[in-house]
């Protein structure tokens, strides 16, 4: 029997960007949806953000908490940003703007996430971390050193790892192990400002399988909230929407 789920990470406040894939996503029916953590920094939106999560996790989704989730809900910067010796203040301003406009039960919400999920499906396990398994920080970007790759995916004993974190959509397989890792929907770096999700399949008998989808919408409103707003860092943020490419 055919299991299909839909992965969806980094949104950081980007509704639109969410509403997009989440109608791509509906024509393409999957049994479940995935959601990878940062929910709501940066971006224009998050208290649309976080209540459209909640609907997604009430009608039978699993979500997660990311790194920034954790700077959101508690300013907890070095938890959330331990590879910077000093934080910025544009990332904690950001974070202090979002935490103002979040509702008390959205905050508890963020801080109720676990880091982890697991979900078994055609005997074989997946799990959902938000940079690797057993951390919220440390990633599985491309260019990491082989080494560290295998001492990070080998934290687990599932088949599947589906990760975000790095804003960059990757499919690989790592011996027998397949990360999936859907990109960032709503503020990516990969290139191109798409709505990034992930189609994951497991099938009885057969390799699971991983299909990238960047699902088209306009960027610019988004980006226009964000330049207009005022904090630290806004105008880089709003570029990097725009774009879809870091901008610092």
């Amino acid at each position: 029997m055919t299991f299909r789920l839909a992965l969806i990470s980094d949104i950081h406040g980007n509704v639109d960007a969410l509403e997009a894939a989440l109608a791509a996503i509906g024509e393409a029916a999957p049994d479940g949806i995935m959601v990878l953590g940062d929910l709501v920094l940066n971006g224009p939106r998050p208290v649309e953000s976080v209540d459209r999560i909640m609907q997604l996790e009430a009608a039978g989704a699993l979500v997660i908490a990311g790194n920034t989730d954790i700077a959101v809900a508690d300013g907890d910067y070095a938890a959330a940003f331990p590879w910077l010796d000093e934080v910025p203040a544009g990332h904690v301003a950001a974070a202090e703007w979002a935490r103002d406009l979040l509702r008390d039960d959205q905050l508890e919400y963020l801080r109720r996430l676990p880091a982890e999920r697991r979900v078994a499906a055609a005997d074989e396990l997946i799990l959902a971390c938000h940079a690797s398994p057993g951390s919220q920080t440390s990633g599985l970007p491309a260019d990491l050193d082989a080494a560290v790759t295998v001492q990070r995916v080998t934290r687990t004993d599932a088949r599947v790892i589906c990760c975000g974190h790095t804003h960059v959509a990757d499919v690989r397989e790592l011996g027998r192990k397949l990360l999936v890792n859907p990109g960032s929907c709503g503020y990516a770096f990969d290139g191109t400002p798409d709505a990034c999700w992930a189609l994951l399949e497991m099938d009885e008998g057969r390799d699971p399988q991983a299909e990238l989808f960047r699902t088209v919408y306009d960027p610019r409103p988004a980006a226009e909230e964000v330049a207009t707003r005022g904090l630290p860092g806004d105008v880089y943020r709003a570029a990097t929407i725009r774009t879809g490419r870091f901008v610092r």
